[in-house]
């Protein structure tokens, strides 16, 4: 996220799913609410706008990490901004590890997906490519 002025934020895509949901919702409603988590911070960040998409070549370049620039920028002109009570950060623990739930017993990603997907491939052929995918495409 890059604050470009007083009233204006560009939150770069960065490779995923590649399915664009967000910016499909932004094209057929630019009215946008975000809410930031700042690790170790009680408090949340909550920003209301419109948001528009944008493929300037300048700002993209700007926005490159380790060499690799994003496909697109979400341009969002904040109408307003402010802090949430802390009190669902506090309760939740979510900054603090020896508070979460044990997740025994819960399907690895790799098996959600081949489940999700009816998938004939292996979960360890799956988890590989999840592997590989981190190694090489997380910025």
């Amino acid at each position: 996220m890059k604050v470009l002025d007083n009233h204006t934020i560009a939150i770069p895509d960065r490779s995923g799913n590649g399915r664009g949901d967000t910016f499909l919702n932004v094209l057929e409603n630019p009215s946008v609410g975000i809410v930031f988590m700042v690790p170790k911070r009680r408090e949340v960040v909550r920003v209301n706008g419109s948001a528009a998409l944008a493929r300037d070549p300048n700002l993209l370049n700007e926005m490159a990490v380790n060499g690799k620039t994003p496909d697109l920028v979400m341009i969002v002109r904040v109408r307003e901004a402010f802090f949430h009570c802390g009190k669902a950060m506090i309760r939740s623990g979510l900054w603090e590890p020896e508070r979460w739930g044990s997740i025994d017993g819960l399907p690895t990603y790799a098996q959600a997906l081949k489940d999700h997907a009816a998938s004939a491939d292996t979960v360890d052929t799956i988890q590989a490519r999840i592997d590989q995918n981190e190694a090489e495409r997380l910025y």
